[in-house]
């Protein structure tokens, strides 16, 4: 009803007047101003799986060599039916042979990872909401009340049985499935799924329960890495106030409303239009924005290092190996570390940076 009324009084010019803008500039530089004004205290992260393709871990949607377009050796109906509950049932070998591929655990977190947990340790991060089930964001640090894994998680395994439901941990499931084994319940024999959220299933309850609590009290979000094409996460960039600043980082625009919704004042994301007053959009990878992000605050070098050192303990207790060459790469500036290098291409900063703030 609230929302009916603010509708109507929108579309009727009875709105309060303008939205403040906390902004002094819509670009990369006016957010890392805002960011050390000290006003900005809660910041929450909305990340998805671009935020990993750096770690090796493909995207869903990108052509070519996103996940969907490569899954034709599993013969499915489609290629989301390998997340669907009802085909998975029925079928579950495409998604466990698929499970062995991207295991969490084989892989390492990125600098879009570690700077989401650099914003922890300056106590700016109220929460990351993911789509993601890489466990990759624990892996960097992030604990379990710094995190809403919206899409679940492979850190437990229940038996579908609804009258058994028994619980399983993450080396019972890894070792059924790299034993390429289905995963069958010791206590009714029913099939065991991890605790990840399939198509045509709920989202887990703490997800509507914190975002309630949440999103009223942020003061910038940050999404990086996510087509914003699934619902009901999508949705999230519209729960912040409108006063709230909103930094995408990903390699297009997205989140963007159509012309009917901006018209009704309900629509998404603004970039570029003359009313865009609090949206700013960095392409290329989150890597890149989250390295461009944190020297315009003064935190790459801290940043850098963060990465090496954390990825040489990686290394360290796995006993090295092949991925210990990520170690050798180039930040791009000459400094060491498992910095990826800037494309050829730089980066695109958009959001009407160009044009002065009207008085």
């Amino acid at each position: 009803m609230d929302f009916l009324r603010s509708l109507f009084a929108r579309m009727q010019g009875l709105g309060s007047g303008p939205v403040e803008q906390v902004l002094d500039e819509l670009s990369l530089e006016g957010m890392a101003r805002y960011i050390q004004s000290g006003d900005c205290k809660n910041i929450i992260c909305m990340v998805g799986a671009g935020i990993s393709t750096s770690a090796g871990i493909p995207d869903f949607r990108s052509p070519g060599t996103g996940l969907y377009s490569n899954l034709q050796k599993y013969d499915l109906p489609c290629p989301e039916a390998i997340f669907e509950i009802g085909y998975f049932k029925q079928h579950p070998e495409p998604f466990f042979t698929l499970a062995r591929e991207l295991y969490p655990g084989q892989f390492k977190p990125t600098v879009c990872h570690y700077f989401m947990c650099m914003l922890k340790e300056k106590g700016l991060l109220m929460r990351c909401y993911t789509q993601n089930i890489d466990t990759l964001e624990r892996m960097a640090g992030l604990e379990e009340k710094d995190l809403i894994e919206a899409h679940g998680t492979f850190h437990t395994s229940h038996c579908l049985n609804v009258l058994c439901r028994k619980e399983y941990g993450l080396p019972w499931m890894k070792e059924k499935i790299f034993s390429e084994e289905i995963p069958k319940c010791e206590k009714c024999n029913s099939l065991v799924k991890p605790d990840i959220v399939f198509f045509g299933e709920s989202l887990p309850a703490r997800f509507s329960s914190s975002l309630r609590s949440d999103f009223p009290r942020c003061d910038l979000l940050i999404i990086m890495g996510t087509s914003l094409s699934v619902q009901p996460f999508a949705s999230l960039v519209m729960k912040v106030p409108p006063k709230t600043p909103r930094l995408l980082i990903n390699r297009e625009k997205t989140g963007e409303s159509d012309s009917l919704m901006s018209f009704m004042g309900i629509g998404g994301m603004d970039f570029d239009s003359e009313k865009a007053y609090r949206d700013v959009a960095f392409l290329g990878s989150c890597d890149d924005g989250c390295l461009a992000l944190a020297e315009k605050l003064g935190w790459k070098d801290e940043l850098v290092a963060m990465v090496t050192r954390e990825h040489a303990a990686i290394d360290a207790a796995e006993g090295g190996g092949a991925s210990a060459s990520a170690a050798n790469q180039s930040s791009g500036d000459g400094e060491k570390g498992p910095v990826p290098e800037q494309k050829d291409k730089p980066a695109e900063q958009t959001g009407a940076r160009e044009r002065e703030k009207e008085e």
